[in-house]
């Protein structure tokens, strides 16, 4: 154990995490002086060269932003196109994107849970080393994302960059009886779920709690996933349309991606903590119970924890995907007519990550004026680092080498989303 009142830590090469960035913090007389996210890879300017492509097409392009989450993006760009067609897509088409987007959730969550996560928790530096131990462990995620990619398989088309979502719908349906293939998958999956949660219900959790407004999407009646309205922990509510009034992006120096905060209120957090604490009541009773006894309680101000909503989260998934299952019928056709007018339409949706906004203007032929997209890593990033300031002034008497392990684990709680590659971050901590 050291403690130095001036010092600089730097690490360049943090794991499971997706994409590439560096974090730095400075340490003089004592205190934390700075403390930056450093995103560093290059933009990649969907924004821009969506402009002039027609209105069918941002589902296809969006989706190539990530290949953990490209449901969200289609979902999103789905609803902006036909918010600003002035379709609405109801009916057994709007519940197939639903059971879509649920085994986004479930491969999603999984990913971070068994193979980011939880070798923090159980004191392995990787997943790899951790199946030599328990191989049963890691199996048993693997089968569990195994199932969540199978609904995206089946219903997008291939399990990675979906290729059979549309705007208006789908290209084709699938029939009963693929679904009810499907169902069988799932009854299993449901208790690798529960098993999940009650398992990580026996982690270490550090005492460590924010005060950050909260914000995600609610629905009245269930949990919000493909859509819903805008509410915070603060009591501001607000629709899509009015995103842009509220969500205010400034771009910082030390930063490809844009920071976001609330008008006149500040830094604030999305995610699975946040979607909790604002929907927990229209969790299913056995997601709810699961969260009980996980030790969950009426909202989650511990990122640390947020791997037990995650987990909660796949067991609502995997049931609601099998409500969806068990209650659909085929729609007469699997897309419904969107046509071209000029407009602009907003689209939000919950990626597992959290809250994923679009924008899209249309002129009256069809083509992209212009599109804004508002992920939900950069939204999250001024909380992330105001967390990281207040995490490393408590830790000051740490060594380096455990600094930096504590350091990177911090990070992944929030399971950022910098791109769509399979490692992270530079980590700079400066005393001098």
């Amino acid at each position: 154990m050291t403690h130095r009142s001036d010092r600089t830590l730097d690490v360049r090469a943090l794991a499971r995490v997706e994409g590439e960035g560096a974090m730095h913090v400075r340490v003089r007389g004592g205190a934390v002086e700075d403390v930056r996210l450093e995103i560093y890879e290059p933009p990649r300017f969907f924004e821009a060269f969506l402009r002039g492509r027609r209105y069918t097409e941002p589902p296809d392009i969006t989706a190539r932003i990530c290949g953990i989450c490209p449901v969200a993006y289609q979902m999103s760009a789905c609803a902006a196109i036909e918010d600003a067609c002035g379709v609405r897509v109801d009916g057994p088409i709007a519940d197939l994107r639903r059971l879509l987007y649920c085994g986004e959730w479930i491969e999603s969550h999984t990913l971070h849970i068994y193979l980011l996560h939880a070798p923090d928790f159980l004191g392995y530096p990787s997943a790899l080393e951790l199946a030599k131990d328990r191989r049963d462990l890691v199996e048993r995620g693997l089968a569990l994302k195994k199932a969540g990619n199978a609904i995206v398989e089946l219903l997008g088309g291939r399990a990675i960059h979906p290729i059979n979502v549309r705007v208006g719908g789908f290209y084709r349906a699938p029939a009963p009886s693929e679904l009810a293939a499907l169902a069988r998958t799932l009854r299993v999956a449901l208790d690798q779920a529960l098993d999940t949660v009650q398992w990580a219900a026996g982690f270490e959790f550090p005492d460590f709690h924010h005060d950050h407004e909260m914000l995600a999407l609610t629905t009245d009646g269930r949990y919000a996933i493909e859509g819903g309205t805008v509410a915070t922990t603060g009591g501001l509510t607000f629709g899509p349309g009015d995103f842009e009034q509220h969500v205010i992006e400034e771009q910082v120096p030390h930063s490809t991606a844009l920071h976001a905060r609330l008008a006149d209120r500040g830094r604030y957090l999305v995610g699975p903590a946040a979607r909790y604490t604002l929907n927990r009541r229209w969790l299913s009773p056995l997601a709810r119970e699961a969260a009980d006894a996980a030790g969950l309680g009426e909202q989650c101000r511990n990122p640390y924890r947020s791997i037990l909503v995650r987990a909660v989260e796949v067991v609502y998934a995997v049931e609601e995907a099998l409500r969806l299952i068990d209650a659909y019928e085929p729609p007469a056709r699997p897309a419904v007519d969107v046509p071209p007018r000029a407009g602009v339409g907003f689209g939000a949706t919950e990626a597992p990550r959290g809250i994923l906004f679009h924008r899209y203007g249309l002129d009256a032929e069809g083509l992209i004026t212009t599109a804004r997209i508002v992920p939900p890593t950069s939204q999250n990033q001024a909380s992330i680092e105001d967390d990281l300031r207040r995490f490393v002034a408590a830790r000051l008497d740490f060594d380096d080498e455990r600094l930096t392990a504590e350091c990177e684990q911090a990070i992944r709680n929030y399971d950022p989303c910098i791109s769509c590659s399979t490692h992270f971050l530079d980590l700079t901590i400066d005393r001098g």
